[in-house]
């Protein structure tokens, strides 16, 4: 039988995303530094957007140079266009024009306002949640989407949640506010298709993140049980479809919904 030598060069993943750069916001934890990890062992330069954790940012950011990869650490709040333009050009001084914006990150005040009866809710927690959801997307893209125009080319990657399509009771004001995310893309992808901007989104399932600390394990092992996987979906597995939208590969593709829970959703 051959023996089947590798060397350590041939080993290492293919760079789908050799020479772009990347800006991910609210990349310090979850499926946000999953992405950036991610990213970057597939060649791209990473900006670490954070709103207030810069510790857990410049981890991220050494996992990745421990690798061979570049990142930098940028501070923003997503629901400010001042502190955006600034890190834009900052991340654009530093490592290059930005390819591709992957918008992760939220301003929704509680997250504890994410679920809760209708009957019991109020206007002003629906309006913090829905615009908190939506502010993720309008600011970070309307900042970035005139440099990419500018250049003809350009990528805009939402993450949204399969909760705007399975809506259970109790999950109004969070479906609401996803919801909104996926129709603006959609509008997105309309407008700016034109100027060689691609605008798709990835919509997860229930993710084992710090976010679903609420969940029980034996919740968690209880509903990947009922999945036709299996299991419950872990921030590299929205990571690994994050990338897809971002390859070359997927050129041809915007104003797409990208599902990602493991069968919990078949529409």
């Amino acid at each position: 039988m051959r023996e089947n030598i590798t060397s350590g060069a041939e080993m290492r993943p293919t760079q789908l995303l050799q020479g772009q750069v990347a800006l991910i916001t609210g990349a310090s934890r979850g499926i946000g530094a999953a992405t950036a990890r991610l990213f970057a062992r597939h060649g791209a330069a990473v900006a670490v957007n954070y709103h207030a954790n810069a510790e857990r940012a410049r981890e991220v950011v050494a996992s990745i140079e421990a690798e061979g990869g570049r990142a930098l650490a940028v501070q923003a709040s997503v629901d400010n266009p001042a502190q955006l333009l600034e890190m834009v050009k900052v991340v654009e001084q530093q490592l290059g024009s930005i390819d591709t914006l992957v918008m992760n990150a939220t301003a929704v005040p509680d997250n504890s306002a994410l679920f809760g009866s209708f009957l019991e809710s109020n206007w002003d927690v629906y309006q913090d949640v829905v615009l908190g959801e939506l502010v993720g997307i309008y600011h970070p893209a309307r900042v970035l989407a005139p440099l990419m125009i500018e250049r003809k080319r350009g990528n805009l990657i939402a993450v949204s949640s399969l909760i705007a399509r399975r809506t259970p009771p109790g999950s109004g004001a969070h479906a609401a506010g996803k919801a909104s995310v996926e129709a603006l893309m959609k509008v997105l992808a309309g407008e700016l298709g034109p100027h060689g901007i691609r605008a798709n989104v990835v919509a997860p399932g229930l993710t084992e993140t710090e976010a679903s600390t609420e969940v029980t394990p034996e919740r968690l092992q209880q509903v990947g049980a009922t999945l036709p996987l299996r299991r419950i979906g872990q921030p590299e597995d929205i990571a690994g479809a994050i990338l897809l939208l971002a390859t070359d590969q997927a050129s041809y593709l915007t104003g797409n919904y990208l599902a990602v829970g493991g069968g919990s959703y078949l529409p």
